[in-house]
């Protein structure tokens, strides 16, 4: 890391109940561009939070949110044993009304208070911030430059599921005519939840929505490419999206500054 990195778990206040929260920022005590982070379905943990240090090192103020509060504070649910099948089968048949009490309009009213608190916090500079998201992460990256555009200068998903389903409504692909932002989206080239006719609805949809995006395949690699506590972990991929996402920060930093 380039510089020291500040670290704190903020609770934040909603509606629904209260969220419990990471913060990484420089060190130095200034305010700096800040980055709204969704973690995977796993929650927030030592991987997400080397992440968001990562991207606090290169200048960045990162809050990444319990998006699962409704249920309950991180861990919502024990991460399960990757190489007990049974297990992690009912890891998500315990998970399935958790994440359905995550509504896409939940989601976004969740977000306006995730981007008011980091409008107000000192470590946060004025103006626009950016959204980044893994797996469940990245379809709630990509609903919320559209839902609040004037507000995010940058999106980015990775390994993101389901991300145009041409018969769900509330598919992210469906609402990008409002995105303003520059949309950055890595698939994994092994991902039943984003097969290769997803990719091609999205890139499609982006395209004819107007909006400024790179898609790309990283090749090799399994859905949850990015998390180090699975065993689809692949470092050289980890290492290419912190690359993309932050040259993606850096291209959005001064936008309307």
């Amino acid at each position: 890391m380039s510089k020291s990195v500040a670290f704190s778990t903020p609770d934040i206040v909603l509606p629904d109940g209260t969220a419990d929260c990471y913060l990484a920022h420089p060190g130095d005590g200034a305010a700096h561009p800040g980055v709204l982070l969704f973690a995977d379905v796993y929650g927030l943990r030592p991987v997400i939070r080397e992440i968001m240090e990562t991207i606090a090192a290169e200048g960045f103020t990162a809050l990444a949110p319990n998006v699962l509060f409704r249920s309950g504070r991180s861990p919502v649910l024990p991460m399960p044993d990757q190489r007990d099948p049974a297990g992690h089968a009912e890891f998500f048949k315990k998970l399935a009304p958790v994440r359905a009490a995550l509504t896409p309009e939940k989601s976004l009213q969740d977000a306006a208070v995730y981007l008011n608190y980091l409008a107000a916090s000192e470590f946060c500079t004025p103006g626009t911030v950016a959204v980044a998201g893994y797996c469940m992460g990245g379809r709630m990256a990509l609903r919320t430059p559209a839902a609040y555009p004037v507000r995010i200068a940058a999106a980015a998903s990775f390994h993101g599921g389901r991300l145009a389903e041409a018969d769900a409504p509330d598919s992210p692909h469906h609402s990008l005519d409002d995105v303003t932002a520059e949309v950055f989206v890595a698939h994994a080239s092994d991902d039943q939840s984003m097969p290769p006719e997803q990719i091609q609805v999205l890139e499609q949809a982006l395209t004819a929505a107007g909006v400024a995006h790179t898609s790309v395949v990283y090749p090799k690699t399994r859905h949850g490419f990015t998390m180090r506590d699975t065993p689809v972990f692949d470092e050289r991929a980890y290492q290419r999206h912190l690359s993309d996402l932050l040259a993606l920060l850096r291209r959005n930093t001064d936008r309307d500054r």
